[in-house]
């Protein structure tokens, strides 16, 4: 929300705006999760994710002939919404409904056991988080990240964005400061200096949104040309080999004391705000016709 330039944030609060959703994509963000168990809905389960056929943590991957099977999945299923949220001749009804889609979607994206096919994205297999029983999915989709904000930001989630935010954020130098020499004019959050490259749609390039027709970059293809929902996959199918896959199975794995937590916070923070940074990118594209981030 805090990146979001003029056209899409108006799109936003008014699609979005009532008692339900307060003109905000954080509220609006699991309505797809809470209708896929609906009757009326229950085509939308599978679009929430990529069954990769690959095997971690020897093998991780990608690919849409392979992975697709004719079905809706993910990749496609954010291009689909894309197309429908812009699409005037569409009902309020209708854009609102894609662009909850498209907030949930390029969210789960981000997560890398939705990227995943074995065990059904680690579903199927047993765990123990916080001393109870749980699945990996779940430990990776809430479990961990439940400990961390009762660990590091008093259980809120409102500090924790605040957090990420300010990691990406150019922030200026505070006044308190200014009788001392400056040597820069600002200083950067963490994240600040990879952020420019999570609107990469191509690793290494300079190919960005905005140098080409929106839709250009949207369209799905079966021939694994890059666009940027389908390198968000393959970047959080990664994570299945160098982190996911290495837990102990008789550890806690949301111990203080265990390395997978500590080692698995950096990779879901980075992943949040490297998910919720290209959403903002990704409607500003669509309704401002660039970026407009910094």
């Amino acid at each position: 929300m805090k990146f979001l330039a003029p056209e899409a944030s108006s799109f936003v609060e008014t699609s979005l705006s009532g008692p339900q959703y307060h003109s905000s994509l954080g509220l609006a963000a699991p309505w797809a999760d809470e209708v896929r168990r609906q009757k009326g809905y229950a085509w939308s389960a599978p679009l929430h994710f990529v069954d990769a056929e690959d095997q971690p943590p020897t093998e991780c991957s990608v690919n849409q002939k392979r992975d697709c099977a004719g079905n809706g999945w993910i990749l496609t299923a954010i291009a689909n919404y894309t197309s429908r949220v812009v699409d005037t001749s569409l009902s309020d009804s209708d854009r609102q409904e894609a662009l909850k889609f498209i907030d949930h979607f390029i969210g789960d994206i981000g997560q890398p056991l939705h990227v995943e096919g074995i065990e059904r994205g680690g579903n199927g297999i047993h765990v123990q988080c916080a001393g109870k029983n749980n699945n990996l999915h779940s430990v990776w989709d809430d479990g961990i990240i439940n400990k961390l904000l009762d660990d590091k930001y008093d259980g809120s989630v409102i500090q924790w964005v605040n957090s990420l935010t300010e990691r990406i954020q150019v922030r200026e130098i505070p006044s308190t400061l200014s009788t001392v020499p400056r040597i820069i004019d600002f200083y950067t959050g963490e994240y600040q200096t990879s952020a420019s490259n999570w609107i990469v749609c191509e690793p290494g390039s300079n190919f960005h949104w905005e140098s080409v027709d929106a839709q250009t970059v949207l369209e799905p293809s079966l021939d694994d040309t890059l666009n940027c929902p389908l390198v968000w996959a393959k970047e959080s199918n990664a994570y299945d080999c160098s982190f996911v896959w290495t837990y102990d199975s008789y550890e806690d794995l949301c111990s203080d004391d265990n390395d997978y937590y500590s080692g698995a916070v950096p990779i879901i923070e980075l992943q949040i705000a490297k998910q919720g940074y290209p959403l903002a990118a990704w409607l500003n594209v669509l309704f401002d016709g660039k970026t407009n981030l910094p």
